[in-house]
């Protein structure tokens, strides 16, 4: 095994999670090191981009971890922008939730945060809605971003224009320990086969749904999710439709992704499904028929990071110099923002403010043993 040279902080784990904690710490002009297996199957590659605290139904502390997220983001994004100088595809396109009864519509989690929809209001926001839905309601604060063209290339640039480290095609095989428990290296593999230990007393685990593999104790596992885009008509779907196990989220060339199932039984086996395929048909049958004519572009398929109570793991982990920024299930685009400035500050020992202090107490990795 080699020594490989000393970094002042490992970031293991090369999708948004790892590139966003890499380019806040490279702000803070910290040497950084992001280690990546296989950055393409990151969930970041193959999420939709809402950024949906409301419109998803989020309650108490997810909730307002969002919420604290999507009030950073516009900052985040334009900081990203001026390193690469790439767009990130941000949009506040707003997101409508339909229901068939004003039952179900009243007693959704955040129903007092919308505008109220009758049939006429979703038809006027969603042109060619379909029938079954008789009311909703519009989220105008939540949006989306393109993480899957944009953002993700964006973080990438923005990294290496602040002088990143990448070690792509690097598996992690261990976490070196001092005697006293003190984390103090990285025990990997590298693209071409050699086994190396990398200097460093402090690491990021962004791990996605691989992260148990490296830490036994992190209670993550994967859901497997299976998605779509259709090429329609430019400007044919202004607002994004969150539906009951489908959403449409339109891009502005007017690309519309399609997501998602969630299989909670699949742990990591990939490829796409015909029942996965034929749920996502059905899902656009139901909420805007005339899609179900438009042309399939892309299917693909990736792992939700997901924990008991689908909130992240957040602040310091089971040993000393670990770091936590795993487990964010479905809104890790969402949570990005805040997870890269609390992960950030936690690493340069910045003293949190009492609403930060109270967000990482909630998502702390050892919450479920009490």
């Amino acid at each position: 095994m080699t020594a490989a040279s000393a970094s002042a902080v490992c970031v293991l784990g090369g999708g948004l999670m790892g590139l966003a904690v890499a380019h806040q710490l490279a702000r803070r002009d910290q040497s950084v090191t992001v280690i990546s297996r296989r950055r393409s199957e990151a969930a970041g590659f193959v999420a939709a981009g809402m950024l949906a605290p409301h419109a998803e139904g989020l309650s108490g502390n997810l909730l307002e971890l969002g919420q604290a997220s999507l009030a950073l983001i516009p900052r985040w994004v334009a900081q990203i922008e001026a390193d690469s100088g790439l767009s990130c595809g941000l949009r506040t396109s707003g997101i409508v939730v339909p229901f068939r009864t004003a039952t179900e519509r009243d007693a959704y989690p955040t129903a007092s945060l919308g505008q109220t929809l009758d049939r006429t209001g979703l038809e006027r926001e969603v042109a060619g809605l379909g029938p079954e839905w008789s009311t909703g309601l519009l989220f105008e604060q939540d949006g989306q971003i393109d993480n899957r063209r944009q953002l993700m290339r964006a973080l990438e640039r923005a990294c290496v224009s602040l002088g990143v480290q990448f070690m792509e095609g690097a598996e992690v095989l261990d976490l070196a320990r001092e005697s006293a428990g003190q984390l103090c290296g990285i025990h990997l593999r590298s693209a071409e086969g050699e086994q190396q230990q990398l200097r460093c007393q402090q690491a990021v685990l962004c791990s996605g749904a691989w992260s148990q593999q490296l830490v036994p104790q992190l209670p993550v596992f994967p859901v497997k999710g299976q998605m779509l885009s259709l090429q329609g008509p430019r400007e044919a779907l202004k607002r994004v439709i969150f539906g009951p196990g489908t959403y449409l989220v339109p891009r502005e060339d007017g690309l519309i992704v399609v997501g998602a199932t969630s299989e909670r039984d699949a742990g990591f086996a990939e490829g796409l499904t015909p029942d996965g395929q034929k749920q996502l048909q059905a899902g656009i049958a139901s909420l805007l028929p005339t899609a179900a004519t438009w042309p399939p572009m892309e299917r693909w398929w990736g792992f939700r990071p997901c924990t008991p109570d689908e909130g992240p793991l957040l602040g310091p982990g089971p040993l000393p110099g670990l770091w936590l920024a795993c487990g964010h299930h479905r809104n890790g685009v969402l949570l990005a923002a805040i997870t890269a400035e609390l992960t950030a500050g936690g690493v340069m020992k910045k003293a949190p403010n009492a609403a930060e202090e109270a967000l990482l107490g909630a998502f702390r990795w050892n919450r479920f043993e009490n």
